[in-house]
């Protein structure tokens, strides 16, 4: 059986980077007014539709989740709004997949500066997950996909930043029973302050006998231990 669901994020955004004095007034204001404290995530589910799969786990490759529609989501929700909605027949059949407390966003500072609102290079938000599960007897395997957007703070700069993201998967114990890891890459320019990146994976794991593939959770971060002046 296959199961589909599109889980999205909202954070609020910082400002524009320092190009000139009065573009790093303008960053400062932003910055000031939004904050860089953790933000908080409400979450939209939209049901992508269901149908029923042999017991292949070579079918993954199957509609909803891909790279291009979390990227125009992402996109589409550049303001990074607050709020929840759900739609369409949502299952029960694949885990949650939420993004971890003070994992979905990770702010950059220069070397030395962490803490420092005007060293911040640039910052990172994760705004939506999506997954889909094809449950098996004892297995389940799931297709999972995030993007998000990269915002230039007041010492942002024309460079490609790469990010560390880790998924894991709790039982209904919490206990991690898989785990996921990855970089993803961004390509931040000082003309464009907010850049996008999106990402689709497979991950799959053993259910415990009478367990219910319901019961577990899919958790996803950037690692903050593996980023430089990272916080």
């Amino acid at each position: 059986m296959q199961c589909t669901e599109l889980e999205v994020s909202g954070c609020r955004a910082p400002g524009r980077p320092r190009r000139s004095q009065s573009v790093a007034s303008c960053a400062l204001a932003a910055f000031a007014a939004f904050g860089l404290a953790g933000c908080s995530i409400p979450s939209l589910s939209t049901g992508f539709g269901s149908s029923i799969l042999g017991g292949s786990t070579e079918q993954t490759k199957v509609a909803g989740v891909s790279e291009e529609q979390l990227l125009s989501a992402a996109k589409a929700d550049a303001n990074g709004a607050a709020g929840s909605l759900s739609t369409g027949g949502i299952s029960h059949g694949c885990p949650k997949f939420v993004p971890q407390e003070r994992g979905g966003n990770v702010t950059i500072y220069e070397d030395g500066r962490i803490g420092d609102g005007l060293a911040v290079k640039h910052r990172g938000e994760i705004t939506k997950t999506a997954r889909e599960c094809i449950v098996e007897p004892g297995r389940l395997t799931v297709k999972y996909g995030f993007s998000g957007r990269v915002l230039l703070g007041p010492r942002g700069k024309t460079e490609q930043a790469t990010f560390p993201i880790r998924v894991f998967v709790t039982d209904a114990s919490r206990q991690e029973v898989a785990a996921d890891t990855m970089q993803v890459a961004v390509d931040l320019n000082l003309d464009r302050p907010i850049s996008y990146f999106s990402a689709v994976r497979i991950i799959a794991f053993d259910v415990a006998q009478g367990s219910r593939p319901g019961e577990y959770k899919m958790h996803i971060g950037f690692d903050r231990k593996a980023t430089a002046g990272a916080s």
